[in-house]
């Protein structure tokens, strides 16, 4: 009967230390995907607070550009002083190109804030 212990002994052994190896390395994978969840978790956290801060940056721009066009005739009287300087001196085709876009850019401000 000893001798049997012996040799079930000597027999689970490596059985025993293949388990571990197996155990040793699961835990180390769990170990792995925990930070990799830590990673993807902290980069969207990160994300999301970009995020928040454009938002406010943006809505922070908006109010001021909104504060300009409400009751202020200033940017579309500018807009057309720099046309009428911009046809009285025949500007070249790139000047007219940035004046129509700053009316559009006006336009669609205008727009968006009446949506609000």
């Amino acid at each position: 009967m000893s001798q049997w212990l012996c040799e079930t002994e000597t027999n689970m052994l490596p059985i025993i230390s293949k388990y571990k190896e197996e155990l040793n390395l699961a835990t180390a994978h769990e170990h792995k995907v925990a930070d990799e969840y830590a990673r993807v978790y902290a980069e969207k956290e990160a994300r999301g607070r970009v995020i928040d801060l454009l938002h406010q940056e943006a809505t922070m721009w908006m109010d001021r550009f909104a504060l300009t066009l409400n009751g202020s005739q200033e940017l579309p009287r500018l807009l057309a002083k720099a046309k009428a300087m911009a046809d009285a001196y025949s500007a070249h085709e790139e000047i007219h190109g940035l004046l129509s876009y700053c009316q559009h850019m006006i336009d669609l401000m205008a727009h968006i804030i009446r949506r609000r």
